[in-house]
């Protein structure tokens, strides 16, 4: 696997911004006679692909949970050796405490995500450009973005795994606008009251994910396939059922898992972001474009 973390000047966030993006080189060869017996014997070169000119991968933009950066889910999680078995790219732009949304305090968090960085990425890294090539998932605060950002942004990607997204947009408005008008984090968490603003204007707006998806549909989008996962000792478990539940009522494809005895930790954002990428998004596992056969 090839990682990269890199810096650019980011036109909609109006600063420098990091990103972190592997791409499976393990999964590939070269060509010609010096790689014609594996340097290594215990080597199995017979599985590998080989290195084409203009070939593309499949990408995954990865969203992080909140206080975390674009590289400590690798640190924490097996989820870069998933991504390598899968062959398959994977992208996490560093999105602070943001929670994936385009804020009332002014940082436009959805766009960049959404609009700018696949430019970006796929004029810089073999990326496909298509749609049934572009998936996204998260954990935490990153899951709910992602879920955030396929429902806004149906026509970018063809499926998405929310992974305990029990926080911020919801299918269910009066939920949020509960929450924005309570205590809890008034007093704990004023972030997220600066973030999506007064409890009266979330119903029809972006934050209200109903309301965007009869907006979308109603534009002639398809939604993306959705897989909601949230542990049965999490302490969102009630809300993110209601979203899933919320989602079927509208027709909306979606896979409701619930594992039992996790919580809202790594042992459970570990071992789903490796299944999500083993058996939960429709992969082609390999490279999509330029492919040769040997």
């Amino acid at each position: 696997m090839a990682k990269f973390r890199f810096n650019f000047r980011s036109e909609v966030l109006g600063y420098y911004t990091d990103v972190t993006v592997v791409i499976p080189t393990g999964s590939f060869r070269c060509r010609g006679p010096y790689f014609e017996k594996p340097a290594n014997p215990l080597q199995k070169q017979e599985e590998k692909e080989f290195y084409t000119p203009g070939m593309k991968f499949q990408t995954v933009y990865l969203i992080h949970g909140g206080g975390d950066d674009d590289t400590l889910t690798y640190r924490y999680s097996n989820v870069e050796e998933a991504a390598e078995r899968n062959r398959v790219m994977l992208v996490t732009p560093d999105i602070a405490n943001s929670f994936g949304i385009n804020t009332r305090y002014g940082v436009k968090y959805m766009d960049f995500v959404t609009e700018e960085l696949p430019q970006v990425i796929e004029a810089l890294f073999p990326a496909s450009p298509l749609r049934d090539d572009r998936f996204i998932m998260g954990y935490a605060m990153g899951g709910n973005a992602a879920l955030g950002m396929a429902v806004n942004h149906p026509e970018l990607y063809r499926a998405c795994v929310d992974i305990s997204g029990g926080i911020g947009m919801t299918f269910c408005p009066e939920t949020l606008k509960e929450e924005l008008e309570g205590d809890h984090f008034k007093t704990y968490f004023p972030l997220y009251l600066s973030a999506f603003g007064p409890a009266s204007e979330i119903e029809g707006s972006e934050y209200d994910l109903r309301a965007t998806t009869l907006r979308r549909r109603a534009e002639g989008y398809e939604m993306p396939e959705f897989t909601l996962i949230c542990g049965s000792e999490e302490f969102i478990l009630k809300r993110v059922r209601a979203d899933a539940a919320a989602m079927k009522e509208l027709g909306i494809p979606v896979n409701y898992i619930e594992p039992e005895g996790y919580g809202h930790d790594f042992r459970l954002w570990d071992a789903y972001l490796s299944r999500a990428l083993d058996d939960l998004l429709p992969l082609a596992r390999g490279s999509v474009t330029g492919k040769e056969s040997e």
